[in-house]
């Protein structure tokens, strides 16, 4: 089963094109990422974006948004309805299939501790993720809001973040977690009495004695009162319940409901379940809705939970093509320039790390491994980052040298136009070599992680654990051959030392360490 987690996250911006266009071609751009559907609101002044695909490039995807956010949003200058915290307000990540809400916890501490490490970010962990009770709530973290918390983040203990400085920059905070699915779903009062639509709130959510499940705040939005609400739970608090508690609610104002809207996007069976409650339809089963049935292969009726993962069936099909590989392996053997070996050595790194993980996984929760447990958990937590970032080197790589291509096809017919045509090759050569010695790098710590799980790992995959030795040992010595057919074309020749030299390096660590992976291999598994 292909593994497939969704992501929400909310950004504090719904107001500048260029800025959502930004945002949302971070995320297209991540291989094995699709993009479902985006909401921006200028009222609110956010974007609401819903992506999914496997847990890793789902999780560099996170990364990249909210990288690109803390480059264009300035918290300093953002106003707007909705309570936030950072550029990149809130990241959720939702298990859809084949993945458990362990994971998608996992999930969130590594790209929390990511986030901080590498751009300076503070970080907060909620909902199932959470490291603290009363941080569960995303509306404890938020209290405040920005301006709030950069007066206190400092100076109040309970604010420190979970992981970061405790300071903010103009890119603010995030909080990061894992929950279920959550339908965001706003209703339109027929009154510009904002007053109405929060004492509407009040009535509806949780907090102040309303339906379970529910978390509700009243806003003006182009000139109309809404009531904004996030449900938590749509099997435990129906939608129909939940709107037509609205409903009653606004007539005791005076007022009535005009319109409703999603944020992003809902399960189907929420809809269903409204439209059985409206509709009194007290009988109705999943497999007499007529899509249900189609997607079902026209099989003998199912129950709900089983009409669910059909559907995640579907949806891992459109997410991960089953001929990807294939498409790959034409690609390389086309008879063109890219991609080639560069490519071919950073899929060799990724195949070593995901190999090293696949044995790890096999000894944890072995009784007779008990003692060596952590050290695989760390490995699954180090391998899995590190396979999603030689993975997005495979495509980085082919599109270094088009880009040297690209460089050399500039007019040359001036001397202005030599000059920054000469100037864009050698820009363009020496990223040609820094991509594959990147694949270097990555591919040694990869070679690193299977001589951990050569030494300590399950016996019976010590086969596998050689194989990930002998695959990261290629992928440093086939993108070592990269970089330096693209230096030997590099005019600075003391830039070109400085990247030979850091790959003499990695190379003279990585012969030793895949002989000792070998051995441990040949010893422990008896591979004689």
């Amino acid at each position: 089963m292909t593994p497939i987690v969704e992501c929400v996250p909310n950004f504090s911006e719904g107001r500048r094109k260029e800025v959502i266009d930004a945002v949302l071609a971070e995320i297209a751009s991540v291989p094995h990422v699709t993009l479902l559907d985006h909401h921006a609101d200028a009222d609110h002044n956010r974007l609401v974006v819903t992506f999914v695909g496997e847990p890793e490039p789902v999780e560099r995807a996170a990364f990249a948004s909210i990288k690109k956010a803390a480059q264009l949003i300035d918290m300093d200058q953002h106003r707007g309805a909705h309570p936030r915290l950072g550029a990149t307000d809130v990241v959720p990540f939702v298990p859809v299939a084949g993945v458990t809400m362990d994971d998608c916890v996992a999930m969130a501490k590594r790209l929390g501790a990511r986030v901080a490490r590498e751009l300076g970010i503070p970080i907060y962990l909620y909902e199932a993720a959470a490291a603290r009770p009363d941080r569960v709530n995303l509306e404890n973290i938020r209290r405040g809001q920005y301006e709030g918390l950069k007066t206190e983040i400092g100076i109040n203990p309970d604010r420190k973040p979970d992981y970061g400085p405790a300071r903010l920059g103009k890119a603010g905070a995030t909080v990061v977690g894992a929950r279920p699915f959550l339908i965001a779903f706003n209703v339109y009062l027929n009154t510009a009495d904002v007053e109405i639509a929060k004492a509407i709130a009040r009535a509806v959510r949780h907090s102040s004695g309303g339906l379970r499940f529910v978390k509700a705040m009243g806003v003006l939005v182009e000139g109309k009162a809404q009531v904004s609400m996030n449900l938590t739970d749509f099997n435990q608090t129906p939608l129909a319940r939940v709107v037509e508690l609205v409903r009653r609610e606004a007539a005791r104002h005076g007022a009535s409901t005009t319109h409703s809207e999603l944020v992003g996007l809902t399960p189907q069976a929420a809809l269903a379940d409204a439209a059985q409650w409206y509709l009194q339809l007290d009988d109705l089963k999943p497999d007499q809705i007529l899509e249900n049935r189609l997607a079902a292969g026209h099989s003998e009726p199912r129950s709900g939970d089983e009409s669910l993962s059909r559907e995640a069936q579907t949806l891992r099909r459109e997410v991960v093509p089953d001929d990807s590989l294939t498409a790959f392996l034409d690609a390389t053997a086309a008879g063109t320039p890219a991609p080639g070996g560069g490519s071919v050595s950073a899929l060799a790194g990724a195949l070593a790390a995901a190999l090293t993980a696949m044995v790890a996984r096999l000894t944890v929760g072995k009784p007779k491994y008990g003692d060596v447990e952590g050290k695989m958990h760390d490995v699954i937590a180090l391998a899995g980052p590190l396979r999603a970032e030689l993975t997005a080197l495979v495509e980085k790589d082919g599109a270094a040298y088009d880009a040297v291509v690209a460089a050399g096809k500039l007019p040359k017919g001036t001397d202005d136009e030599k000059a920054a045509r000469q100037t864009a090759i050698q820009a363009a050569t020496l990223h040609a070599a820094q991509v594959p010695l990147e694949t270097a790098r990555l591919s040694l710590q990869a070679l690193e992680l299977a001589l951990a799980v050569a030494q300590a790992g399950n016996v019976n995959s010590m086969s596998d654990a050689a194989v990930a030795g002998l695959m990261a040992r290629a992928a440093v010595e086939g993108a070592g051959l990269n970089v330096r057919v693209n230096v030997a074309s590099l005019a600075d020749s003391a830039q070109a030392c400085v990247l030979l030299d850091e790959l003499a390096t990695l190379r003279s660590r990585a012969a030793p360490l895949a002989d000792q992976v070998m051995a441990f291999a040949e010893q422990r598994g008896r591979l004689s």
